[in-house]
């Protein structure tokens, strides 16, 4: 096994942290529409003609689809098209009564199966066209720990991911309290996943509010447990000074740190271009052969990224 740590390399450098070349627009698409799944979609992507690599985004727990449009549109900068579901009343009604996430599972796997149908493409401009055959699998808080529930099986798809990212993402309400399906199961690369993986995680996630509202990313449900889960090829950053909803837009931010949890004092606009940048260089790194901007990373990760990163971990094989 080979592990690539973070150091000093003064030449390191990188564009991934800045906005990409390309215009965006989002559109949202009602589960009204005939052709679509049952959940809303909230959908990003460049306005130039040609084919681009797909995101499927799943959403944390009761966090809008659409109050991540600014790490969203950050990402699609780059060429890529975002496909982010949202979450029907039901949907949101029967995971908070019986605390659990297979129906989210199964709604993930569904979607999956839309954009596999060639959905996707029906709802965009004409000139505009997924890249099937690159797919990715992301997602936030709950949102990250679906994702990698639907990685391992636990709801059937035909679509093929090629990455695997999880954004600080959560098991459930402490290690006895778990979200079924029970994703960790705290044995060293225990996770049988075929794609590469990247775990973002937040260094004031598993902090409490004020000391009496519980920590939104609890230790032992949280971002290391993942990682320690993972097999190579992965990856690993944490935002050391941030919180578990720093990435999310402003208006959100605020009124997490007022209510939710615990925020970081640094800028969020520096918070989402860190993530954002991770994203486009791992999957830069994992769907087109070109290591360039994680490597810069690796190297030098407080030299090129606009936030602190540590630990920065890349276990290669």
């Amino acid at each position: 096994m080979v592990m690539s740590i973070g150091s000093s390399v003064a030449q390191a450098s990188t564009t991934c942290f800045d906005n990409g070349s390309y215009t965006v627009k989002s559109k949202r698409v009602s589960k009204s529409s005939g052709s679509t799944p049952n959940p809303p979609l909230y959908i990003v992507y460049p306005t130039e003609r040609g084919s681009y690599p797909v995101i499927l985004f799943l959403h944390g727990f009761s966090i809008p689809n659409c109050s991540y449009s600014d790490l969203f549109e950050f990402i699609a900068s780059h060429g890529y098209i975002i496909v982010a579901p949202g979450q029907t009343v039901f949907g949101f009604l029967k995971g908070l009564c019986i605390l659990s996430a297979v129906g989210d599972v199964e709604d993930a796997a569904e979607i999956a199966n839309w954009i596999n149908n060639q959905n996707l493409e029906r709802v965009l401009p004409y000139d505009i066209s997924p890249d099937l055959e690159n797919v990715a699998l992301a997602g936030h808080s709950k949102g990250g720990k679906v994702a990698f529930a639907l990685a391992l099986g636990h709801a059937h798809t035909h679509l093929k991911f090629k990455a695997l990212i999880g954004l600080d993402p959560v098991d459930g309400g402490n290690t006895s309290n778990r979200l079924e399906p029970k994703t960790l199961n705290y044995i060293p690369q225990d996770f049988n996943l075929a794609m590469p993986v990247a775990l973002i995680g937040t260094g004031l996630g598993d902090d409490s509010l004020c000391g009496c509202i519980p920590p939104s990313a609890p230790w032992g449900c949280n971002h290391p447990f993942f990682f320690n889960e993972c097999k190579p090829p992965s990856c690993y950053f944490v935002a050391k000074d941030f919180g578990h909803l720093d990435m999310v837009d402003d208006w959100l931010v605020r009124l997490a740190g007022m209510f939710i949890c615990k925020t970081g004092k640094g800028s969020k606009d520096d918070m989402r271009r860190a993530c954002g940048g991770i994203f486009v260089a791992f999957l830069k790194a994992y769907m087109f052969h070109n290591a360039d901007d994680l490597t810069a990373i690796i190297d030098s990760p407080n030299s090129v990224a606009p936030i602190k990163l540590d630990p920065v971990l890349w276990l290669q094989s």
